[in-house]
């Protein structure tokens, strides 16, 4: 919107004793702002008027340079360049609003006498002042001169501004007129009779405390006017009232473009790693793709793992019967050498083949499944502490959850079992309708998702002569897979156990893994396809394809920073990485020897680690490469309980007792 020249001519009235910034600001009609509040769109507190705020013409270093005026400059045409797509209006009302915004009102006033726009109508900034100063019937009338002019959004912005006045009088505990309102002003905008229903209970709060908390409002003196206007925003026109920080927003949409395109983005988000001067780019050699540490203590093939959520410890499970904890000396993010790489603990006391891990929140027990059998151990001592027999069948999942309230365990069976932190059955979910083949619980601890099978599987699982130990691909282990089945993804609310969806899917599904903010499941899919679903929008959002996956199971994971990697392990003995956004095929990355990698590990901590295991009894560390980072160095064991760090020259020992706790220590480790 352009000055007219009496606007122009009046905010460049001189004011020589007038200073910018914050005490330069006015309220409506020159009186001081009230309740507090002064103007400012991001509800700053310098001014943020329209054209006809007084201004100050500063010269050099501050010194004002007095009787001058700013004469208009005229540009042809109305794009901000000849060949640019901007609309030049729009882009120096955005520059004056958020020049006003960081305190810079003598710049912003300037701007707009020279370019002849003014930021806002003198209407936008009254609005904004009565919704702040709490003039309620004033704000109500100036919605249809703000451009509010559809009956539903006329509606609905009458509404939450008697819905604010509602409040504040309850609050005041003036019951009579917020009667009123809600009988005269509320009820006729035709509310939803659940809403108002819960607004007119409010009445009974005895307490403004109280109605806080039972409304999720701060107050008439809190942030409660500011939020209201973040709200009205949706229905005034933005080009009559410029959504606040608005040129703040499109450089963060801008960061969030470029790092979405940046397909080895792992930096940090802070001004190190992100400048307006150039496009965001991360280096493709700081991608962890370097073997730093083999570790080679496992008798069999290795099925799983997970990291300590401090990130200082990995536990291992095999099928040589044994979980190892495995201790790295220095801190995540540290840049650890390899020789830093020991087993903390060696967890024997299995009867099968150990199939699932998961840490407690605070990292003081590890859970480990055996078969139909999970066992508790404290992580400091090696010790068992519990061993839990509820399900007949394989335990394919296990799940930590918050606030001291246990874990959830899943298996083929059908069974879903809640126990309490100390092992005791808290409460069964009773029979479910798939054979859970793995489960995992949203960070945000508000659902489980569960993957699996409709049906019994037609052929036998191959059995290796223990009782009760398969190899059998949906218990874990690497053996023929059951006959094609229905084969399903269940989402349910964790707190009521209700289905919220289940979505039947073609191949066998191994396992599932859910992003950190809870938006996305990544589902191993046999045959030779990774699923990523989108949960908000229930849809499958990205298929991942390159590595082989059809006899064994594998687990993929997110990585990366943000999460922005997919991670796999393959048949083909190789660690596949994509893109998660994109699905662009990244590295794929070899170095484990024959037969699968069955499991993959991100680092919660350090964003350039991550781990692999394989059927060749290995784990391979992956780290970014670092200064002089030329070799990698193997830990073995080739038999209990003796144990030889390096290969050839510079062997040492290390020795476990039975209860696998590690008292050898001071070994160095060969460097082939």
């Amino acid at each position: 919107m352009k000055l007219s020249d009496s606007d122009r001519s009046s905010a460049l009235a001189i004011q020589p004793d007038m200073t910018a910034g914050p005490s330069s600001s006015v309220g409506l009609d020159g009186m001081e702002p009230m309740n507090g509040h002064t103007k400012g769109n991001g509800f700053t507190t310098v001014a943020n008027g329209t054209s006809s705020s007084a201004v100050v013409l500063a010269m050099g270093n501050g010194v004002q340079k007095h009787g001058k005026t700013v004469a208009k400059v005229n540009l042809p045409g109305t794009s901000l360049y000849e060949d640019s797509f901007v609309d030049r209006e729009e882009f120096v009302r955005l520059v004056i609003q958020s020049l006003r915004d960081v305190g810079y009102i003598e710049s912003a006033a300037t701007l707009e006498a020279e370019s002849g726009y003014a930021m806002e109508i003198p209407e936008v900034e009254q609005f904004r002042q009565y919704i702040l100063d709490g003039m309620w019937a004033k704000a109500e009338a100036a919605l249809t001169r703000l451009g509010v002019e559809d009956e539903d959004s006329l509606w609905d912005a009458k509404f939450l501004i008697s819905q604010q006045k509602y409040l504040e009088l309850l609050e005041a505990k003036k019951m009579t007129a917020a009667l009123h309102v809600l009988r005269n002003e509320l009820a006729p905008l035709g509310v939803d009779s659940d809403q108002l229903h819960t607004l007119s209970s409010l009445i009974m709060c005895s307490e403004p405390e109280d109605l806080r908390k039972r409304a999720s409002w701060d107050g008439a003196s809190g942030k409660s006017r500011q939020d209201l206007l973040d709200n009205l925003h949706h229905y005034i026109p933005s080009s009559v009232m410029i959504p606040q920080r608005r040129f703040s927003t499109l450089l963060h949409q801008a960061r969030a473009y470029q790092r979405q395109n940046c397909v080895y983005h792992n930096a940090p988000s802070d001004t190190e790693t992100f400048s307006l001067y150039s496009d965001h780019q991360c280096d493709e050699s700081d991608f962890p793709r370097i073997t730093t540490t083999i570790l080679e203590v496992h008798g069999d093939e290795v099925w799983n793992m997970e990291w300590s959520h401090d990130g200082l410890y990995l536990a291992s499970a095999s099928k040589d019967k044994t979980a190892i904890i495995w201790r790295a000396g220095s801190s995540p993010g540290s840049g650890s050498s390899s020789q830093d790489w020991k087993p903390h603990l060696i967890l024997r006391d299995h009867p099968y083949a150990v199939g699932c891990l998961a840490w407690s929140l605070d990292d003081s027990v590890l859970l480990t499944s055996a078969e139909n059998y999970i066992k508790m151990w404290n992580t400091k001592t090696g010790v068992c502490v519990g061993s839990l027999d509820q399900h007949t069948e394989t335990v394919t999942a296990l799940a930590w959850l918050p606030g001291g309230s246990g874990f959830i365990s899943g298996g083929l069976d059908r069974k879903i079992i809640h126990w309490e932190t100390n092992g005791q059955l808290r409460e069964s979910w009773g029979t479910v309708a798939i054979r859970v083949t793995d489960l995992a619980v949203t960070p945000d601890f508000t659902r489980l998702i569960a993957v699996g099978m409709d049906v019994e599987p037609v052929n036998p699982p191959r059995n290796s002569g223990q009782p009760g130990e398969t190899t059998n691909s949906a218990a874990g282990g690497n053996g023929a897979p059951p006959a094609k089945n229905s084969n399903r993804m269940i989402v349910f609310d964790l707190s009521t156990k209700e289905t919220e969806s289940s979505i039947p899917l073609e191949g066998e599904l191994t396992s599932v893994k859910v992003s950190q903010n809870s938006q996305y499941a990544l589902i191993n899919h046999a045959p030779d396809e990774i699923h990523l679903w989108d949960l908000l929008m229930n849809r499958l959002a990205r298929r991942y394809t390159g590595q082989r996956q059809g006899r064994h199971v594998i687990r993929s994971c997110f990585g990366g920073i943000d999460g922005n990697f997919v991670v796999s392990g393959s048949e083909d003995g190789n660690v596949y990485v994509w893109h998660r956004d994109t699905g662009v095929l990244l590295e794929v990355l070899s170095g484990h020897g024959e037969g699968s990698v069955n499991s993959v590990a991100w680092n919660p901590r350090n964003p350039r680690m991550f781990a692999s295991c394989s059927d060749d009894h290995t784990i391979r560390i992956w780290e970014s490469p670092v200064p002089q980072m030329m070799v990698y160095s193997p830990i073995h064991q080739p038999d209990y309980p003796l144990t030889f760090n390096g290969k050839g020259k510079g062997k040492t020992r290390q020795r476990w007792d039975g209860d696998g706790v590690d008292f050898g220590s001071g070994s160095e480790t060969a460097r082939m």
